[in-house]
């Protein structure tokens, strides 16, 4: 048969392969078979494959999919595409990296309606369902109407006939106690639920144990199918409720404990998006959204004990240039504990999130910040409290954080009964009251390592690792620079990035430039869409000598840059978001200009870049505008 490879001949670009526009309103699976090889020892810059999906409507690609580790075999992946209701291209890319010696091939690529879990067992593929190598008993494939092949049963359950394929692990090999042989589905791709089905047979002469495990990606296994009739001379059908909110593998497991055990066949694996039993389950109705909060409204699904008395207070900060206000906008409201009106010494502040369902993988994120303490460990501690039993578990406290500089923490936490997270903040001694400020609670499913594992958001840019899409129109002086920390110049400049308080930003540092010198942060040129697109970002425009700040579309084939947003002059010590509404059907640019002020005290920067699809949910008042309000250093409560 044939293959498609990459061919090396051109250094240092990217081979792609892009599919005709695709149009599925079911639910999809998308089966890859490839194989990365090469001769060379690891490379520092080793070749990958990504498979990309193009919807219509959206100026970027969205990363499915991308393998680097090389192979002598091919190998299988399988992706499930979610139903939508937009057309869309699959898009390949071989990248060869710095390895000389690599290939990069694909023999077939297929897209089929249905799971990705689901399988008949009649491709030679099997649908990417592999055995768990084990010397003695592993799952072997039957039927097919091969002589030598050791075909237990007389007929398959698909075709009903001899000449149809199943799964079957056989006793005749078993060496010791209690033999094990697993088949491990492929790894679920998007968030399902609902009934998994398969059909089965069972024959026993001694203790025969068929167990279906659901295991995550940190290796937790979790049983939710056991085998409880002694046998089935016939297929038996199964069913069993499944979740699967984040990536899992279904693993059908069967334990021997005699060479006399007997065999078990496994055949014609489903799925269905509706409960078997109808009802829908406590794992799926939950939305961790519910369990979040920006706190610019209220204090969402987040509550006090009012025998504490008012712990935390909802507060905003008007722009200033002395102190720092929310997360979220720069502008907004934030929780604050330890305030003037409550901080006497012993003094504890707690606050209690929504009750969250048990035997979940969950990833904690907030954002938080201290002023005034004079010894910070342990003035801000989050707690689990289980609700069956009083006890309370901590789980995570401050040790030690840049003052004053909203900083990021993330815990991933499972827990086996329903539970509740506690935020508590604690004024030790009155000598030690300082003030301790929460914002942006978030929670999703699954650990926070696994998020680390998954593709960027596409149209996200953090600056942790690079640039992303963005370049510099010219090197040298007038340049943005990637930082961390706070920059050189006292009285300007951030203390810390916006996305975790201790990451990397972008920005200009003024002691290098003269007045008035420009420097432009320049995107790649973007897919063009009908429609109104969304940017949002955040800038930190805080020194005495500020200059501007603007942001530019330029469309293909035009010399023009249109101006979407200004700022001039010194706007605040936080960090502010900036929203534009935007809409440009020919491909186009974004540019980011800083102008340098008249001093020194003029660092600008720029953080979190995010491009959206579809207008901005929200409004900002002011698209050109001067310096900050005179108004000072007022708290309002």
């Amino acid at each position: 048969g044939h293959y498609i490879s990459v061919d090396t001949s051109y250094e240092g670009e990217k081979a792609v392969l892009s599919s005709p526009e695709l149009y599925s309103e079911e639910w999809s699976c998308i089966r890859l078979i490839y194989q990365i090889a090469t001769t060379s020892e690891a490379s520092p810059d080793p070749a990958k494959l990504n498979l990309y999906l193009r919807r219509q409507g959206e100026s970027f690609d969205r990363l499915l999919w991308s393998a680097k580790e090389p192979s002598d075999s091919w190998l299988i992946a399988s992706l499930d595409l979610t139903n939508s209701t937009k057309k869309y291209k699959i898009v390949l890319e071989g990248e060869m990296g710095q390895d000389k010696a690599a290939s990069i091939a694909v023999f077939e690529i297929k897209i089929t309606p249905g799971y990705c879990i689901e399988c008949d067992f009649e491709e030679n593929h099997l649908c990417g369902f592999v055995n768990r190598w084990n010397p003695n008993v592993n799952w072997f494939v039957g039927g097919g109407n091969i002589r030598n092949s050791q075909s237990i049963l007389p007929k398959d359950h698909t075709l009903n006939s001899e000449l149809g394929h199943y799964m079957y692990v056989d006793s005749v090999y078993v060496k010791h106690f209690q033999e094990v042989a697993q088949l491990i589905s492929p790894k679920t791709t998007a968030p399902m639920s609902g009934c998994l089905s398969f059909y089965y047979q069972l024959k026993q002469e001694s203790s025969i144990v068929f167990t279906v495990y659901l295991r995550d990606t940190s290796g937790f296994y979790e049983e939710i199918w056991k085998t409880d009739s002694a046998l089935s001379a016939d297929w038996a059908l199964a069913e069993v409720d499944f979740d699967a909110p984040y990536p899992m593998e279904v693993i059908f497991e069967v334990a021997f404990n005699s060479a006399k055990g007997g065999y078990v066949a496994l055949d014609d694996i489903s799925f269905s998006p509706v409960y078997c039993s109808n009802q829908t389950g406590m794992r799926t109705s939950f939305n961790p959204a519910q369990a979040g909060c920006n706190f610019e409204e209220d204090l969402c699904n987040f509550y006090q004990d009012h025998k504490d008395g008012p712990g935390w207070s909802r507060v905003k900060v008007k722009r200033n240039v002395y102190r720092a206000g929310d997360h979220t906008t720069g502008f907004g409201y934030y929780l604050l504990a330890n305030t003037k009106f409550t901080s006497q010494p012993g003094y504890i502040g707690r606050l209690y999130g929504p009750t969250l369902p048990g035997n979940l993988q969950f990833c904690l994120r907030f954002y938080y910040a201290l002023y005034g303490f004079f010894k910070m460990s342990g003035t801000l501690a989050v707690y689990i409290f289980e609700e069956n039993h009083v006890v309370q578990e901590k789980i995570w406290s401050v040790l030690d954080s840049p003052k004053g500089v909203w900083t990021q923490a993330e815990i991933s936490f499972k827990k086996p009964m329903p539970c509740k997270v506690v935020f508590v903040s604690w004024c030790k001694s009155f000598w030690d009251c300082g003030l301790v400020a929460l914002d942006d609670v978030s929670l999703s499913l699954g650990s926070c390592q696994a998020a680390d594992v998954l593709p960027p958001n596409p149209g996200e840019c953090t600056f942790e690792k690079d640039e992303c899409v963005f370049t510099q129109k010219k090197r040298g002086r007038g340049s943005w620079h990637r930082r961390r920390g706070p920059t050189p110049t006292s009285y300007t400049g951030p203390k810390g990035d916006h996305t975790t308080g201790v990451g990397y930003y972008m920005y200009i540092e003024a002691s290098d430039m003269v007045y008035g010198q420009r420097a432009y942060l320049v995107s790649r040129s973007l897919r063009g869409t009908s429609g109104k697109q969304c940017l949002t970002f955040f800038y930190h425009m805080y020194g005495a000598g500020t200059g501007l700040l603007s942001v530019y579309l330029k469309k293909e084939g035009d010399d023009e840059e249109i101006p979407l947003w200004r700022r001039t002059g010194e706007q605040s010590i936080s960090w502010l978001r900036g929203l534009i509404e935007y809409e440009s059907d020919r491909n186009y640019q974004i540019i980011f200009e800083a102008i340098r002020g008249v001093s020194m005290r003029s660092d600008t920067a720029i953080d979190d870049i995010l491009f959206q699809a579809g207008p901005c949910l929200e409004v900002e008042e002011i698209q050109f505008s001067s310096g900050y309000p005179d108004s000072l250093n007022e708290i309002e409560y």
